[in-house]
């Protein structure tokens, strides 16, 4: 789905600090939206916990940056990283690139796979209203 000029697909759950979960298997697949990456411009840097630590649905996990702003990621789920993506030390701008294919941030092993009850479903009416919310929002923000 598109929502303007933001890719946002349908199948993803969306965490209202603009990161998504994806189910891929019995695990999670956890980045930033194309919203989040094109309001934040060119990611410069990328840090997250590592392998084996533990992450809380709502709490931080990394930071990310950008030559105009750098701010929390924030996990959509509970549970344990399985992995982290390496790749984007050297390449954060993969990000930028591909939001929902390489530059994805750190997969997780869910402790409760309910609670993505709590996430917004992409592609839903209630999705649709509260992005175009975010989207009016964020902007005016950015002209203020």
């Amino acid at each position: 789905m598109k929502i303007e000029e933001y890719d946002l697909p349908d199948d993803l759950y969306y965490h209202k600090e603009h990161c998504y979960a994806k189910k891929e298997g019995d695990l999670i697949v956890i980045g930033i939206t194309d919203f989040a990456q094109q309001m934040a411009g060119t990611i410069k840097r990328i840090e997250t916990l590592e392998e084996d630590d533990e992450v809380s649905q709502d709490k931080p996990f990394g930071t990310m940056s950008s030559g105009k702003w750098t701010g929390k990621l924030y996990s959509p789920v509970s549970g344990e990283i399985v992995e982290v993506n390496e790749d984007l030390e050297d390449e954060p701008g993969t990000i930028n690139k591909s939001p929902y294919g390489d530059g994805w941030l750190i997969k997780v092993k869910p402790e409760d796979l309910s609670e993505l009850d709590n996430l917004h479903k992409g592609g839903n009416d209630e999705f649709v209203t509260w992005m175009k919310k975010e989207i009016v929002e964020k902007k005016a923000q950015i002209e203020s």
